[in-house]
């Protein structure tokens, strides 16, 4: 028995069309919400009219998605290419792809642009899905703000896998076209040029380069893409020396050689520079001289200092510079290299002398002790003396959290416990034991099953966080980290203060300190683990805000 709507199998109850029609070169293609009878679950369900023959392209490309497993493209479940006769049991040619629970990105782009975050987080992801695609030789076309959507749980999926047609370059292109319209809100040539302007430059330049059409001006891969969206970690603090932003490793060294060469000619000296009315030093050209080093040098003078730690080959081995060289330093000389004896031989004699008394002061000690006998005392406190002060601790130095308690929190499961007897291996103190899911079959998210599982710690009373850093086996889960004021309450209670991904060992820092007694670690993603897929949490550790 086949449906009188579509022509399917009867295992699939058509419940209501969705997403617009997709016309091809060979025919339309209708999506529906659908029922998976066996199964009792959502599908959508994309039938092509017409089946048979002509359809076959469009089954061969849904074949081949059907090996892919990202949360970010909706996994196939089944797919036929049909006879032609809709009203012929198996005639319609259908694909059934996951069904997505979630708005759209038409929808949210209808409230307003998106914060530059946000729009790189979005389309990371969705980027990351589908550079997995193209990694096997699919393009998935169709990516358009309706067929995108935000997923409950901060992810993003793509509803429709595969379009009847596409291109690796076609999907670049529109993943440049979906991050414009993020970040200003307007869909691509709905307003005149120069829409761009209240873009980030380097996301600006990005799209530009993702729907250039000129060789060697375009993006090379959506894998690219997505590397250049991935945020720059905060708080890290680079060792490399600073530069003007068109000065390279080559430029700042052939400057270097430049003036060592011209300081072995013949070069009139200048007089001392004088300082502007704003109190700074005009530029001084290329290879001219200045005045030598002082100690106490100005802070505006130290931007000349350029380290010679890296980058060095053979042919600067004639430079003969220590740890730093300055544009215009000079060879110390005899002068110099007496002066550095004079002050350094009393410093190293007195550190001589101070190591000798300790020395010999605490073997006299020791020798006495061995006459007498008698162990040196410190006189008792009389009764009457003041108690002693309360030891405090350093300001600024915030006694780290305790966790007194741990539930799993799992509102979308059937009742099956996620491994609730080790809970407590996740705050023991030991990184080699660990709390983990279940193991899931058929997808990282979870099988499909439930949107993700967590752990909600108790602190006993409200803490103040700066961040909670997480270690694990399973590197590659994704995660994230929610406050709330009570520990029964729904996931939407529960406010998100931080994401990423898992790993050894992983720091994640709020935006803000939060003041809270539950910590939520939500996990959202699962790894590849034996015949599945899960992930596990070997130590939680709550920093507490300063």
């Amino acid at each position: 028995m086949t449906s009188a709507i579509t022509g399917l199998p009867d295992r699939y109850r058509p419940l209501d069309e969705v997403g617009p029609v997709e016309t091809t070169a060979t025919g339309v293609i209708h999506c529906w919400r659908a029922k998976d009878r066996i199964l009792n679950r959502d599908v959508a369900i994309r039938v092509h009219s017409p089946g048979g023959p002509a359809a076959r392209g469009w089954i061969t490309r849904a074949l081949t998605a059907g090996g892919l497993a990202t949360p970010a493209l909706a996994m196939v479940y089944d797919a036929a290419e049909g006879t032609g006769d809709v009203q012929a049991p198996g005639g319609a040619a259908y694909v059934v792809n996951e069904w997505i629970e979630g708005r759209t990105l038409a929808e949210r782009l209808a409230e307003g642009p998106m914060p530059e975050r946000e729009a790189r987080t979005v389309l990371r992801r969705l980027a990351e899905g589908v550079a997995a695609a193209h990694r096997v030789g699919l393009a998935v076309g169709g990516l358009t703000p309706e067929a995108v959507v935000l997923r409950p749980n901060g992810l993003v999926g793509l509803r429709s896998v595969p379009a009847a047609s596409g291109t690796i370059q076609g999907d670049v292109a529109a993943l440049g076209e979906l991050l414009e319209h993020c970040l200003t809100g307007r869909r691509p040539g709905a307003a005149p040029a120069g829409q761009e302007a209240g873009m980030p430059p380097d996301l600006a330049a990005l799209v530009r380069r993702a729907r250039s059409t000129e060789p060697g001006a375009g993006l090379s891969s959506v894998a690219a893409m997505a590397a250049l969206l991935a945020e720059r970690p905060r708080g890290v603090h680079s060792s490399e020396p600073l530069r003007a932003p068109d000065e390279s490793d080559s430029g700042w060294l052939r400057r270097l050689r430049e003036r060592r060469e011209e300081d072995r000619g013949d070069v009139a000296v200048d007089p001392a520079p004088t300082r502007d009315a704003s109190g700074q030093s005009p530029p001084r050209p290329p290879g001219a001289p200045g005045r030598p080093p002082v100690p106490g040098r100005h802070r505006d003078d130290e931007e000349d200092l350029l380290p010679l730690s890296a980058g060095l080959g053979p042919e600067d081995d004639d430079l003969d510079a220590g740890p730093y060289l300055r544009d215009d330093d000079e060879d110390p000389g005899p002068a110099g290299r007496r002066r550095l004896v004079v002050v350094g031989l009393p410093l190293l004699a007195l550190v001589v002398v101070i190591v000798l008394a300790w020395y010999v002061g605490n073997n006299l000690l020791s020798v006495a002790d061995d006459i007498t006998g008698e162990q040196s005392q410190a006189p008792s406190a009389p009764s009457t003396s003041a108690p002693a002060p309360e030891e405090t601790a350093p300001p600024g130095d915030s006694p780290a959290p305790t966790i007194t308690g741990a539930t799993v929190f799992d509102p979308f499961g059937d009742g099956e416990p996620e491994n609730t007897d080790e809970i407590p291996l996740s705050f023991d103190g030991d990184p080699a034991t660990a709390w983990s899911t279940l193991t899931y079959r058929g997808s990282p998210a979870f099988g499909n099953l439930k949107d993700g599982v967590g752990v909600v710690y108790d602190l006993g009373s409200e803490q103040a966080l700066a961040g909670v850093d997480l270690a694990s086996t399973t590197p590659g889960a994704t995660v994230e980290i929610r406050v709330g004021d009570q520990p029964d309450g729904d996931l939407d209670s529960y406010e998100v203060v931080a994401s990423g991904e898992l790993g050894a060992s992983t720091d994640l820092a709020f935006d803000e300190p939060v003041t809270t007694r539950y910590v939520l670690v939500w996990l959202t993603g699962l790894v590849p683990s034996g015949n599945g897929f899960a992930a596990d949490v070997a130590e939680v550790t709550l920093t507490p805000a300063s």
